[in-house]
This record gives structure tokens, sequence and C-alpha cells, in this order.
């Protein structure tokens, strides 16, 4: 039971990253791979800080603003250079790898002593049941927030960029401005799930985000599949669902691992998951 219960856990943890790939990817329909490095500066940050016993209320503000400033650049780089937006991505998330390098100065940073947001609010006796009940509230706000901006004329504005950029900009929509804007937040969704993590796992490597971005395609993808079949189209059902694809895919992760699957081999059984939630609906039965 504890197992999928840390399993529970580390879905709700990965909330914002899943949020952040559905910004960039079904909002704006950029494929974003900063976010294997900003999800890593979200760690090492999140390590660094804590380590030097700096206080959680300077340690989350300070990821989610470093980790706009990585989608910032890839924006930038994206709409100001006319790069496209896969190669952007994939610039800045190799810089970002020297850059965590340079933040952490070792490839891993063990959290030994320090205090984490887990356990600065204590709600009730048991740890496990106080990290679950802490990582909800802060999903909680984050769809709140999410849910609230992508309803107002702004977010309206990015998701219209997304849908026809053409229209966008004959009605006077800086898009370039758009763009840039859902992926610096984007990014910043991405880099708290990092802080997260670190946090729950008492340890950043500077490997940590290899790959992390088919977590969250799967976790939009699985989402993507509940809507299409419910046709809901209510913007704020559609975040819950991503966040609920996070849960659902970690839970399936763990129900792996559980029937005795290497855990050297966690990255390919992530990979396979992923391919198989995408193609699945794309099999078409011939009738001999």
């Amino acid at each position: 039971m504890d197992f999928y219960l840390t399993a529970l856990v580390q879905g709700l943890c990965f909330s914002g990253l899943a949020l952040g790939i559905y910004l960039s990817v079904k909002i704006f329909n950029i494929p974003d791979i900063t976010t294997d490095g900003s999800y890593t500066l979200g760690g090492i940050i999140t390590a660094v800080l804590l380590t030097k016993k700096y206080s959680l209320w300077l340690v989350l503000p300070a990821v989610v603003t470093c980790g706009c400033l990585a989608g910032f650049v890839t924006g930038l780089i994206h709409t100001k250079l006319k790069i496209n937006a896969l190669l952007a991505g994939i610039l800045t998330m190799t810089a970002l790898y020297s850059i965590n390098l340079i933040i952490a100065g070792r490839s891993n940073i063990p959290l030994m002593d320090t205090s984490s947001v887990f356990t600065a609010v204590r709600t009730v006796f048991s740890e496990q049941m106080n990290t679950l009940i802490t990582v909800s509230v802060i999903t909680g706000a984050l769809l709140t927030g999410v849910g609230y901006l992508l309803k107002t004329d702004f977010g309206l504005a990015m998701r219209a960029t997304g849908n026809s950029e053409s229209m966008v900009k004959a009605l006077g929509v800086n898009t370039d401005r758009m763009k840039i804007t859902g992926l610096a937040l984007a990014n910043g969704l991405t880099a708290l799930s990092g802080c997260l993590i670190t946090q729950l796992q008492s340890f950043a490597d500077i490997n940590m985000g290899i790959g992390i971005v088919i977590v969250g395609l799967g976790s939009v993808m699985i989402a993507e599949a509940v809507i299409h079949a419910s046709g809901l189209s209510a913007i704020s059902l559609q975040l819950l669902l991503v966040i609920g694809g996070a849960v659902v895919f970690r839970l399936i992760l763990a129900f792996v691992l559980s029937l005795g699957i290497d855990a050297n081999l966690l990255k390919l059984v992530t990979a396979v998951l992923v391919l198989l939630i995408v193609s699945i609906p794309k099999i078409k039965f011939i009738r001999l």
C-alpha cells in the first residue's frame, strides 16, 4: 500500500511538469525540449539553496523564476531568431546542462538535515499522509492558478495563438509575446516539479531530467484520450485530467515495477508505455 501511496505522491509532484507540457504542446503546439533542462534546474537550485539553509519561502519563487527564465530564453531564440522551436529547446537544454553543473558544483547533492515543504507544516501524525496532503494543496493551487489564467483575456489570446496564429495576428495580438510568455510559464511549472521531487527523494542529480519530457507527454496523452472520448471542452476539467494523467502514469509504472521488473529498465518501460498510450487509439483493426 505504501508503494502505491508513494507513486500517488510522485504523480502529484509531477503535476507542474504535466501542466507545463500541456501548455507548450497542446496550447501552443510547440514541442519544447527545454523541459529536461528546466526540471533539473529546479532540482539543483532547490538542493543548493536548502543546503545553504535558505528559507523555503525564498526557494520556491527562486526555482519558478529560474525555470521561467529558461523558457524565456527558448522563446526568444524561437521567435526573435526564427529558429525552429524543437532546435531552440535543444539548444537551451544543452546549455542548461553546463549551467546546472556550475550551480551544483558537483554531479549529485544529497539533502541531509534540511527542511522541506513536506515537513514545514504538520497536519497529521503520519509522515506519508502529511506529504500527500501538502502536495495535494500545492497541486490544487497550481490547477486553480493555471485554470484562472487560461480563462482571462490574456489566456484566451494564448490559446487562440496556438489554434490560429495568423488570425490572432490579424487582430493585432503580439503572438511572439504570447509564445514567449507561454514557454516561460511552462518551464516555470516544470522547474517547480523538479523542486518538489528533489525534496521528496532528498537529493538532486545532474542527470535527473534526462527523458523527463516523456513523463509529461504520457500524462498529457492519457488526459487527451479521456478528453476525446468524453468530449469535454471546459479548460478546468481538461487541466484536472492532465494532473490525473500524471497520477495514473506513475501508478501504472509502480504496478509494472511491482511485477518484478528490473529498476534499471524503468526508462525503457516508460518509453514503451508512452508508445502504447499514443499508438493504441490509432490502431485500426482490419476485418479479414
